[in-house]
């Protein structure tokens, strides 16, 4: 089954009287497994897909399914329980609780769906372990660097083993040599555990790094395929 499909997405805006278009006829499927960019000049519809791939917006016409649960068809309380257990997010201010520890944070989707803590902790730890973060578990958000909190929230991203990581600009806070590392570390989570990433992007290296590139502009898709088959305008 399909991680993410549009089918005919439009999405408006209503400022006084004035209608203004964000997304306009939108196709996309996202494949179980897919490592995808979304990319295009500011304010060509990445923002507004991902919030609706999220679940966090609806679509003027159109539908968006995950999993093929059609979101337009949800109960409020259902979109939530959606998000919680089928969708990860990782955002390019780490969005950590700051009282919470690397482990607490990495956890916490798991604590919200329930699951009990021995259980929790161990699968948190070997995570954070696998990524790098071993003996780091007990820091707090301030005590570790960008990169390393970039880490912890996609740890928490993909603990609860989510049906898609949508990533906004996952890499656009710290400096390039970590911004690479971060890659190179969504790319194994990718290859090793069969994670689904959709990124929105501006950064040329995680466009040519990914399998496939769709590119926005002015609210619709222009170009859709491999990276090295689209020169950047």
């Amino acid at each position: 089954m399909d991680a993410l499909v549009l089918e005919n997405v439009s999405k408006n805006y209503v400022a006084g009287d004035v209608v203004v278009p964000a997304l306009s006829g939108v196709d996309l499927i996202i494949p179980a497994g897919g490592f995808v960019a979304m990319a295009g000049p500011s304010g060509s519809g990445k923002s507004t897909l991902l919030n609706l791939a999220g679940a966090l917006d609806v679509p003027t016409e159109g539908r968006v399914l995950v999993e093929g649960h059609d979101l337009s068809g949800l109960t409020t309380s259902e979109q939530a329980a959606l998000r919680r257990d089928r969708i990860g997010f990782v955002f390019q201010n780490y969005n950590l609780v700051p009282v919470l520890t690397a482990l607490e944070n990495a956890e916490y989707v798991l604590m919200l769906r329930g699951v009990g803590q021995k259980e929790r902790r161990e699968r948190a730890r070997a995570l954070l372990a696998e990524i790098g973060l071993g003996g780091m578990e007990n820091r707090f958000p301030r005590q570790l660097s960008g990169g390393q909190q970039q880490r912890v929230a996609i740890a928490r991203a993909i603990l609860a083993e989510p049906a898609i990581v949508l990533a906004d600009e996952p890499t656009a806070n710290v400096d390039s040599r970590t911004a690479s590392d971060l890659l190179a570390l969504m790319e194994k989570l990718h290859a090793d555990r069969g994670v689904t990433f959709l990124f929105s992007t501006h950064d040329l290296d995680v466009m040519r790094r990914a399998g496939r590139l769709v590119w926005l502009r002015d609210g619709r898709i222009f170009y859709d395929g491999k990276p090295d088959g689209f020169e950047i305008p």
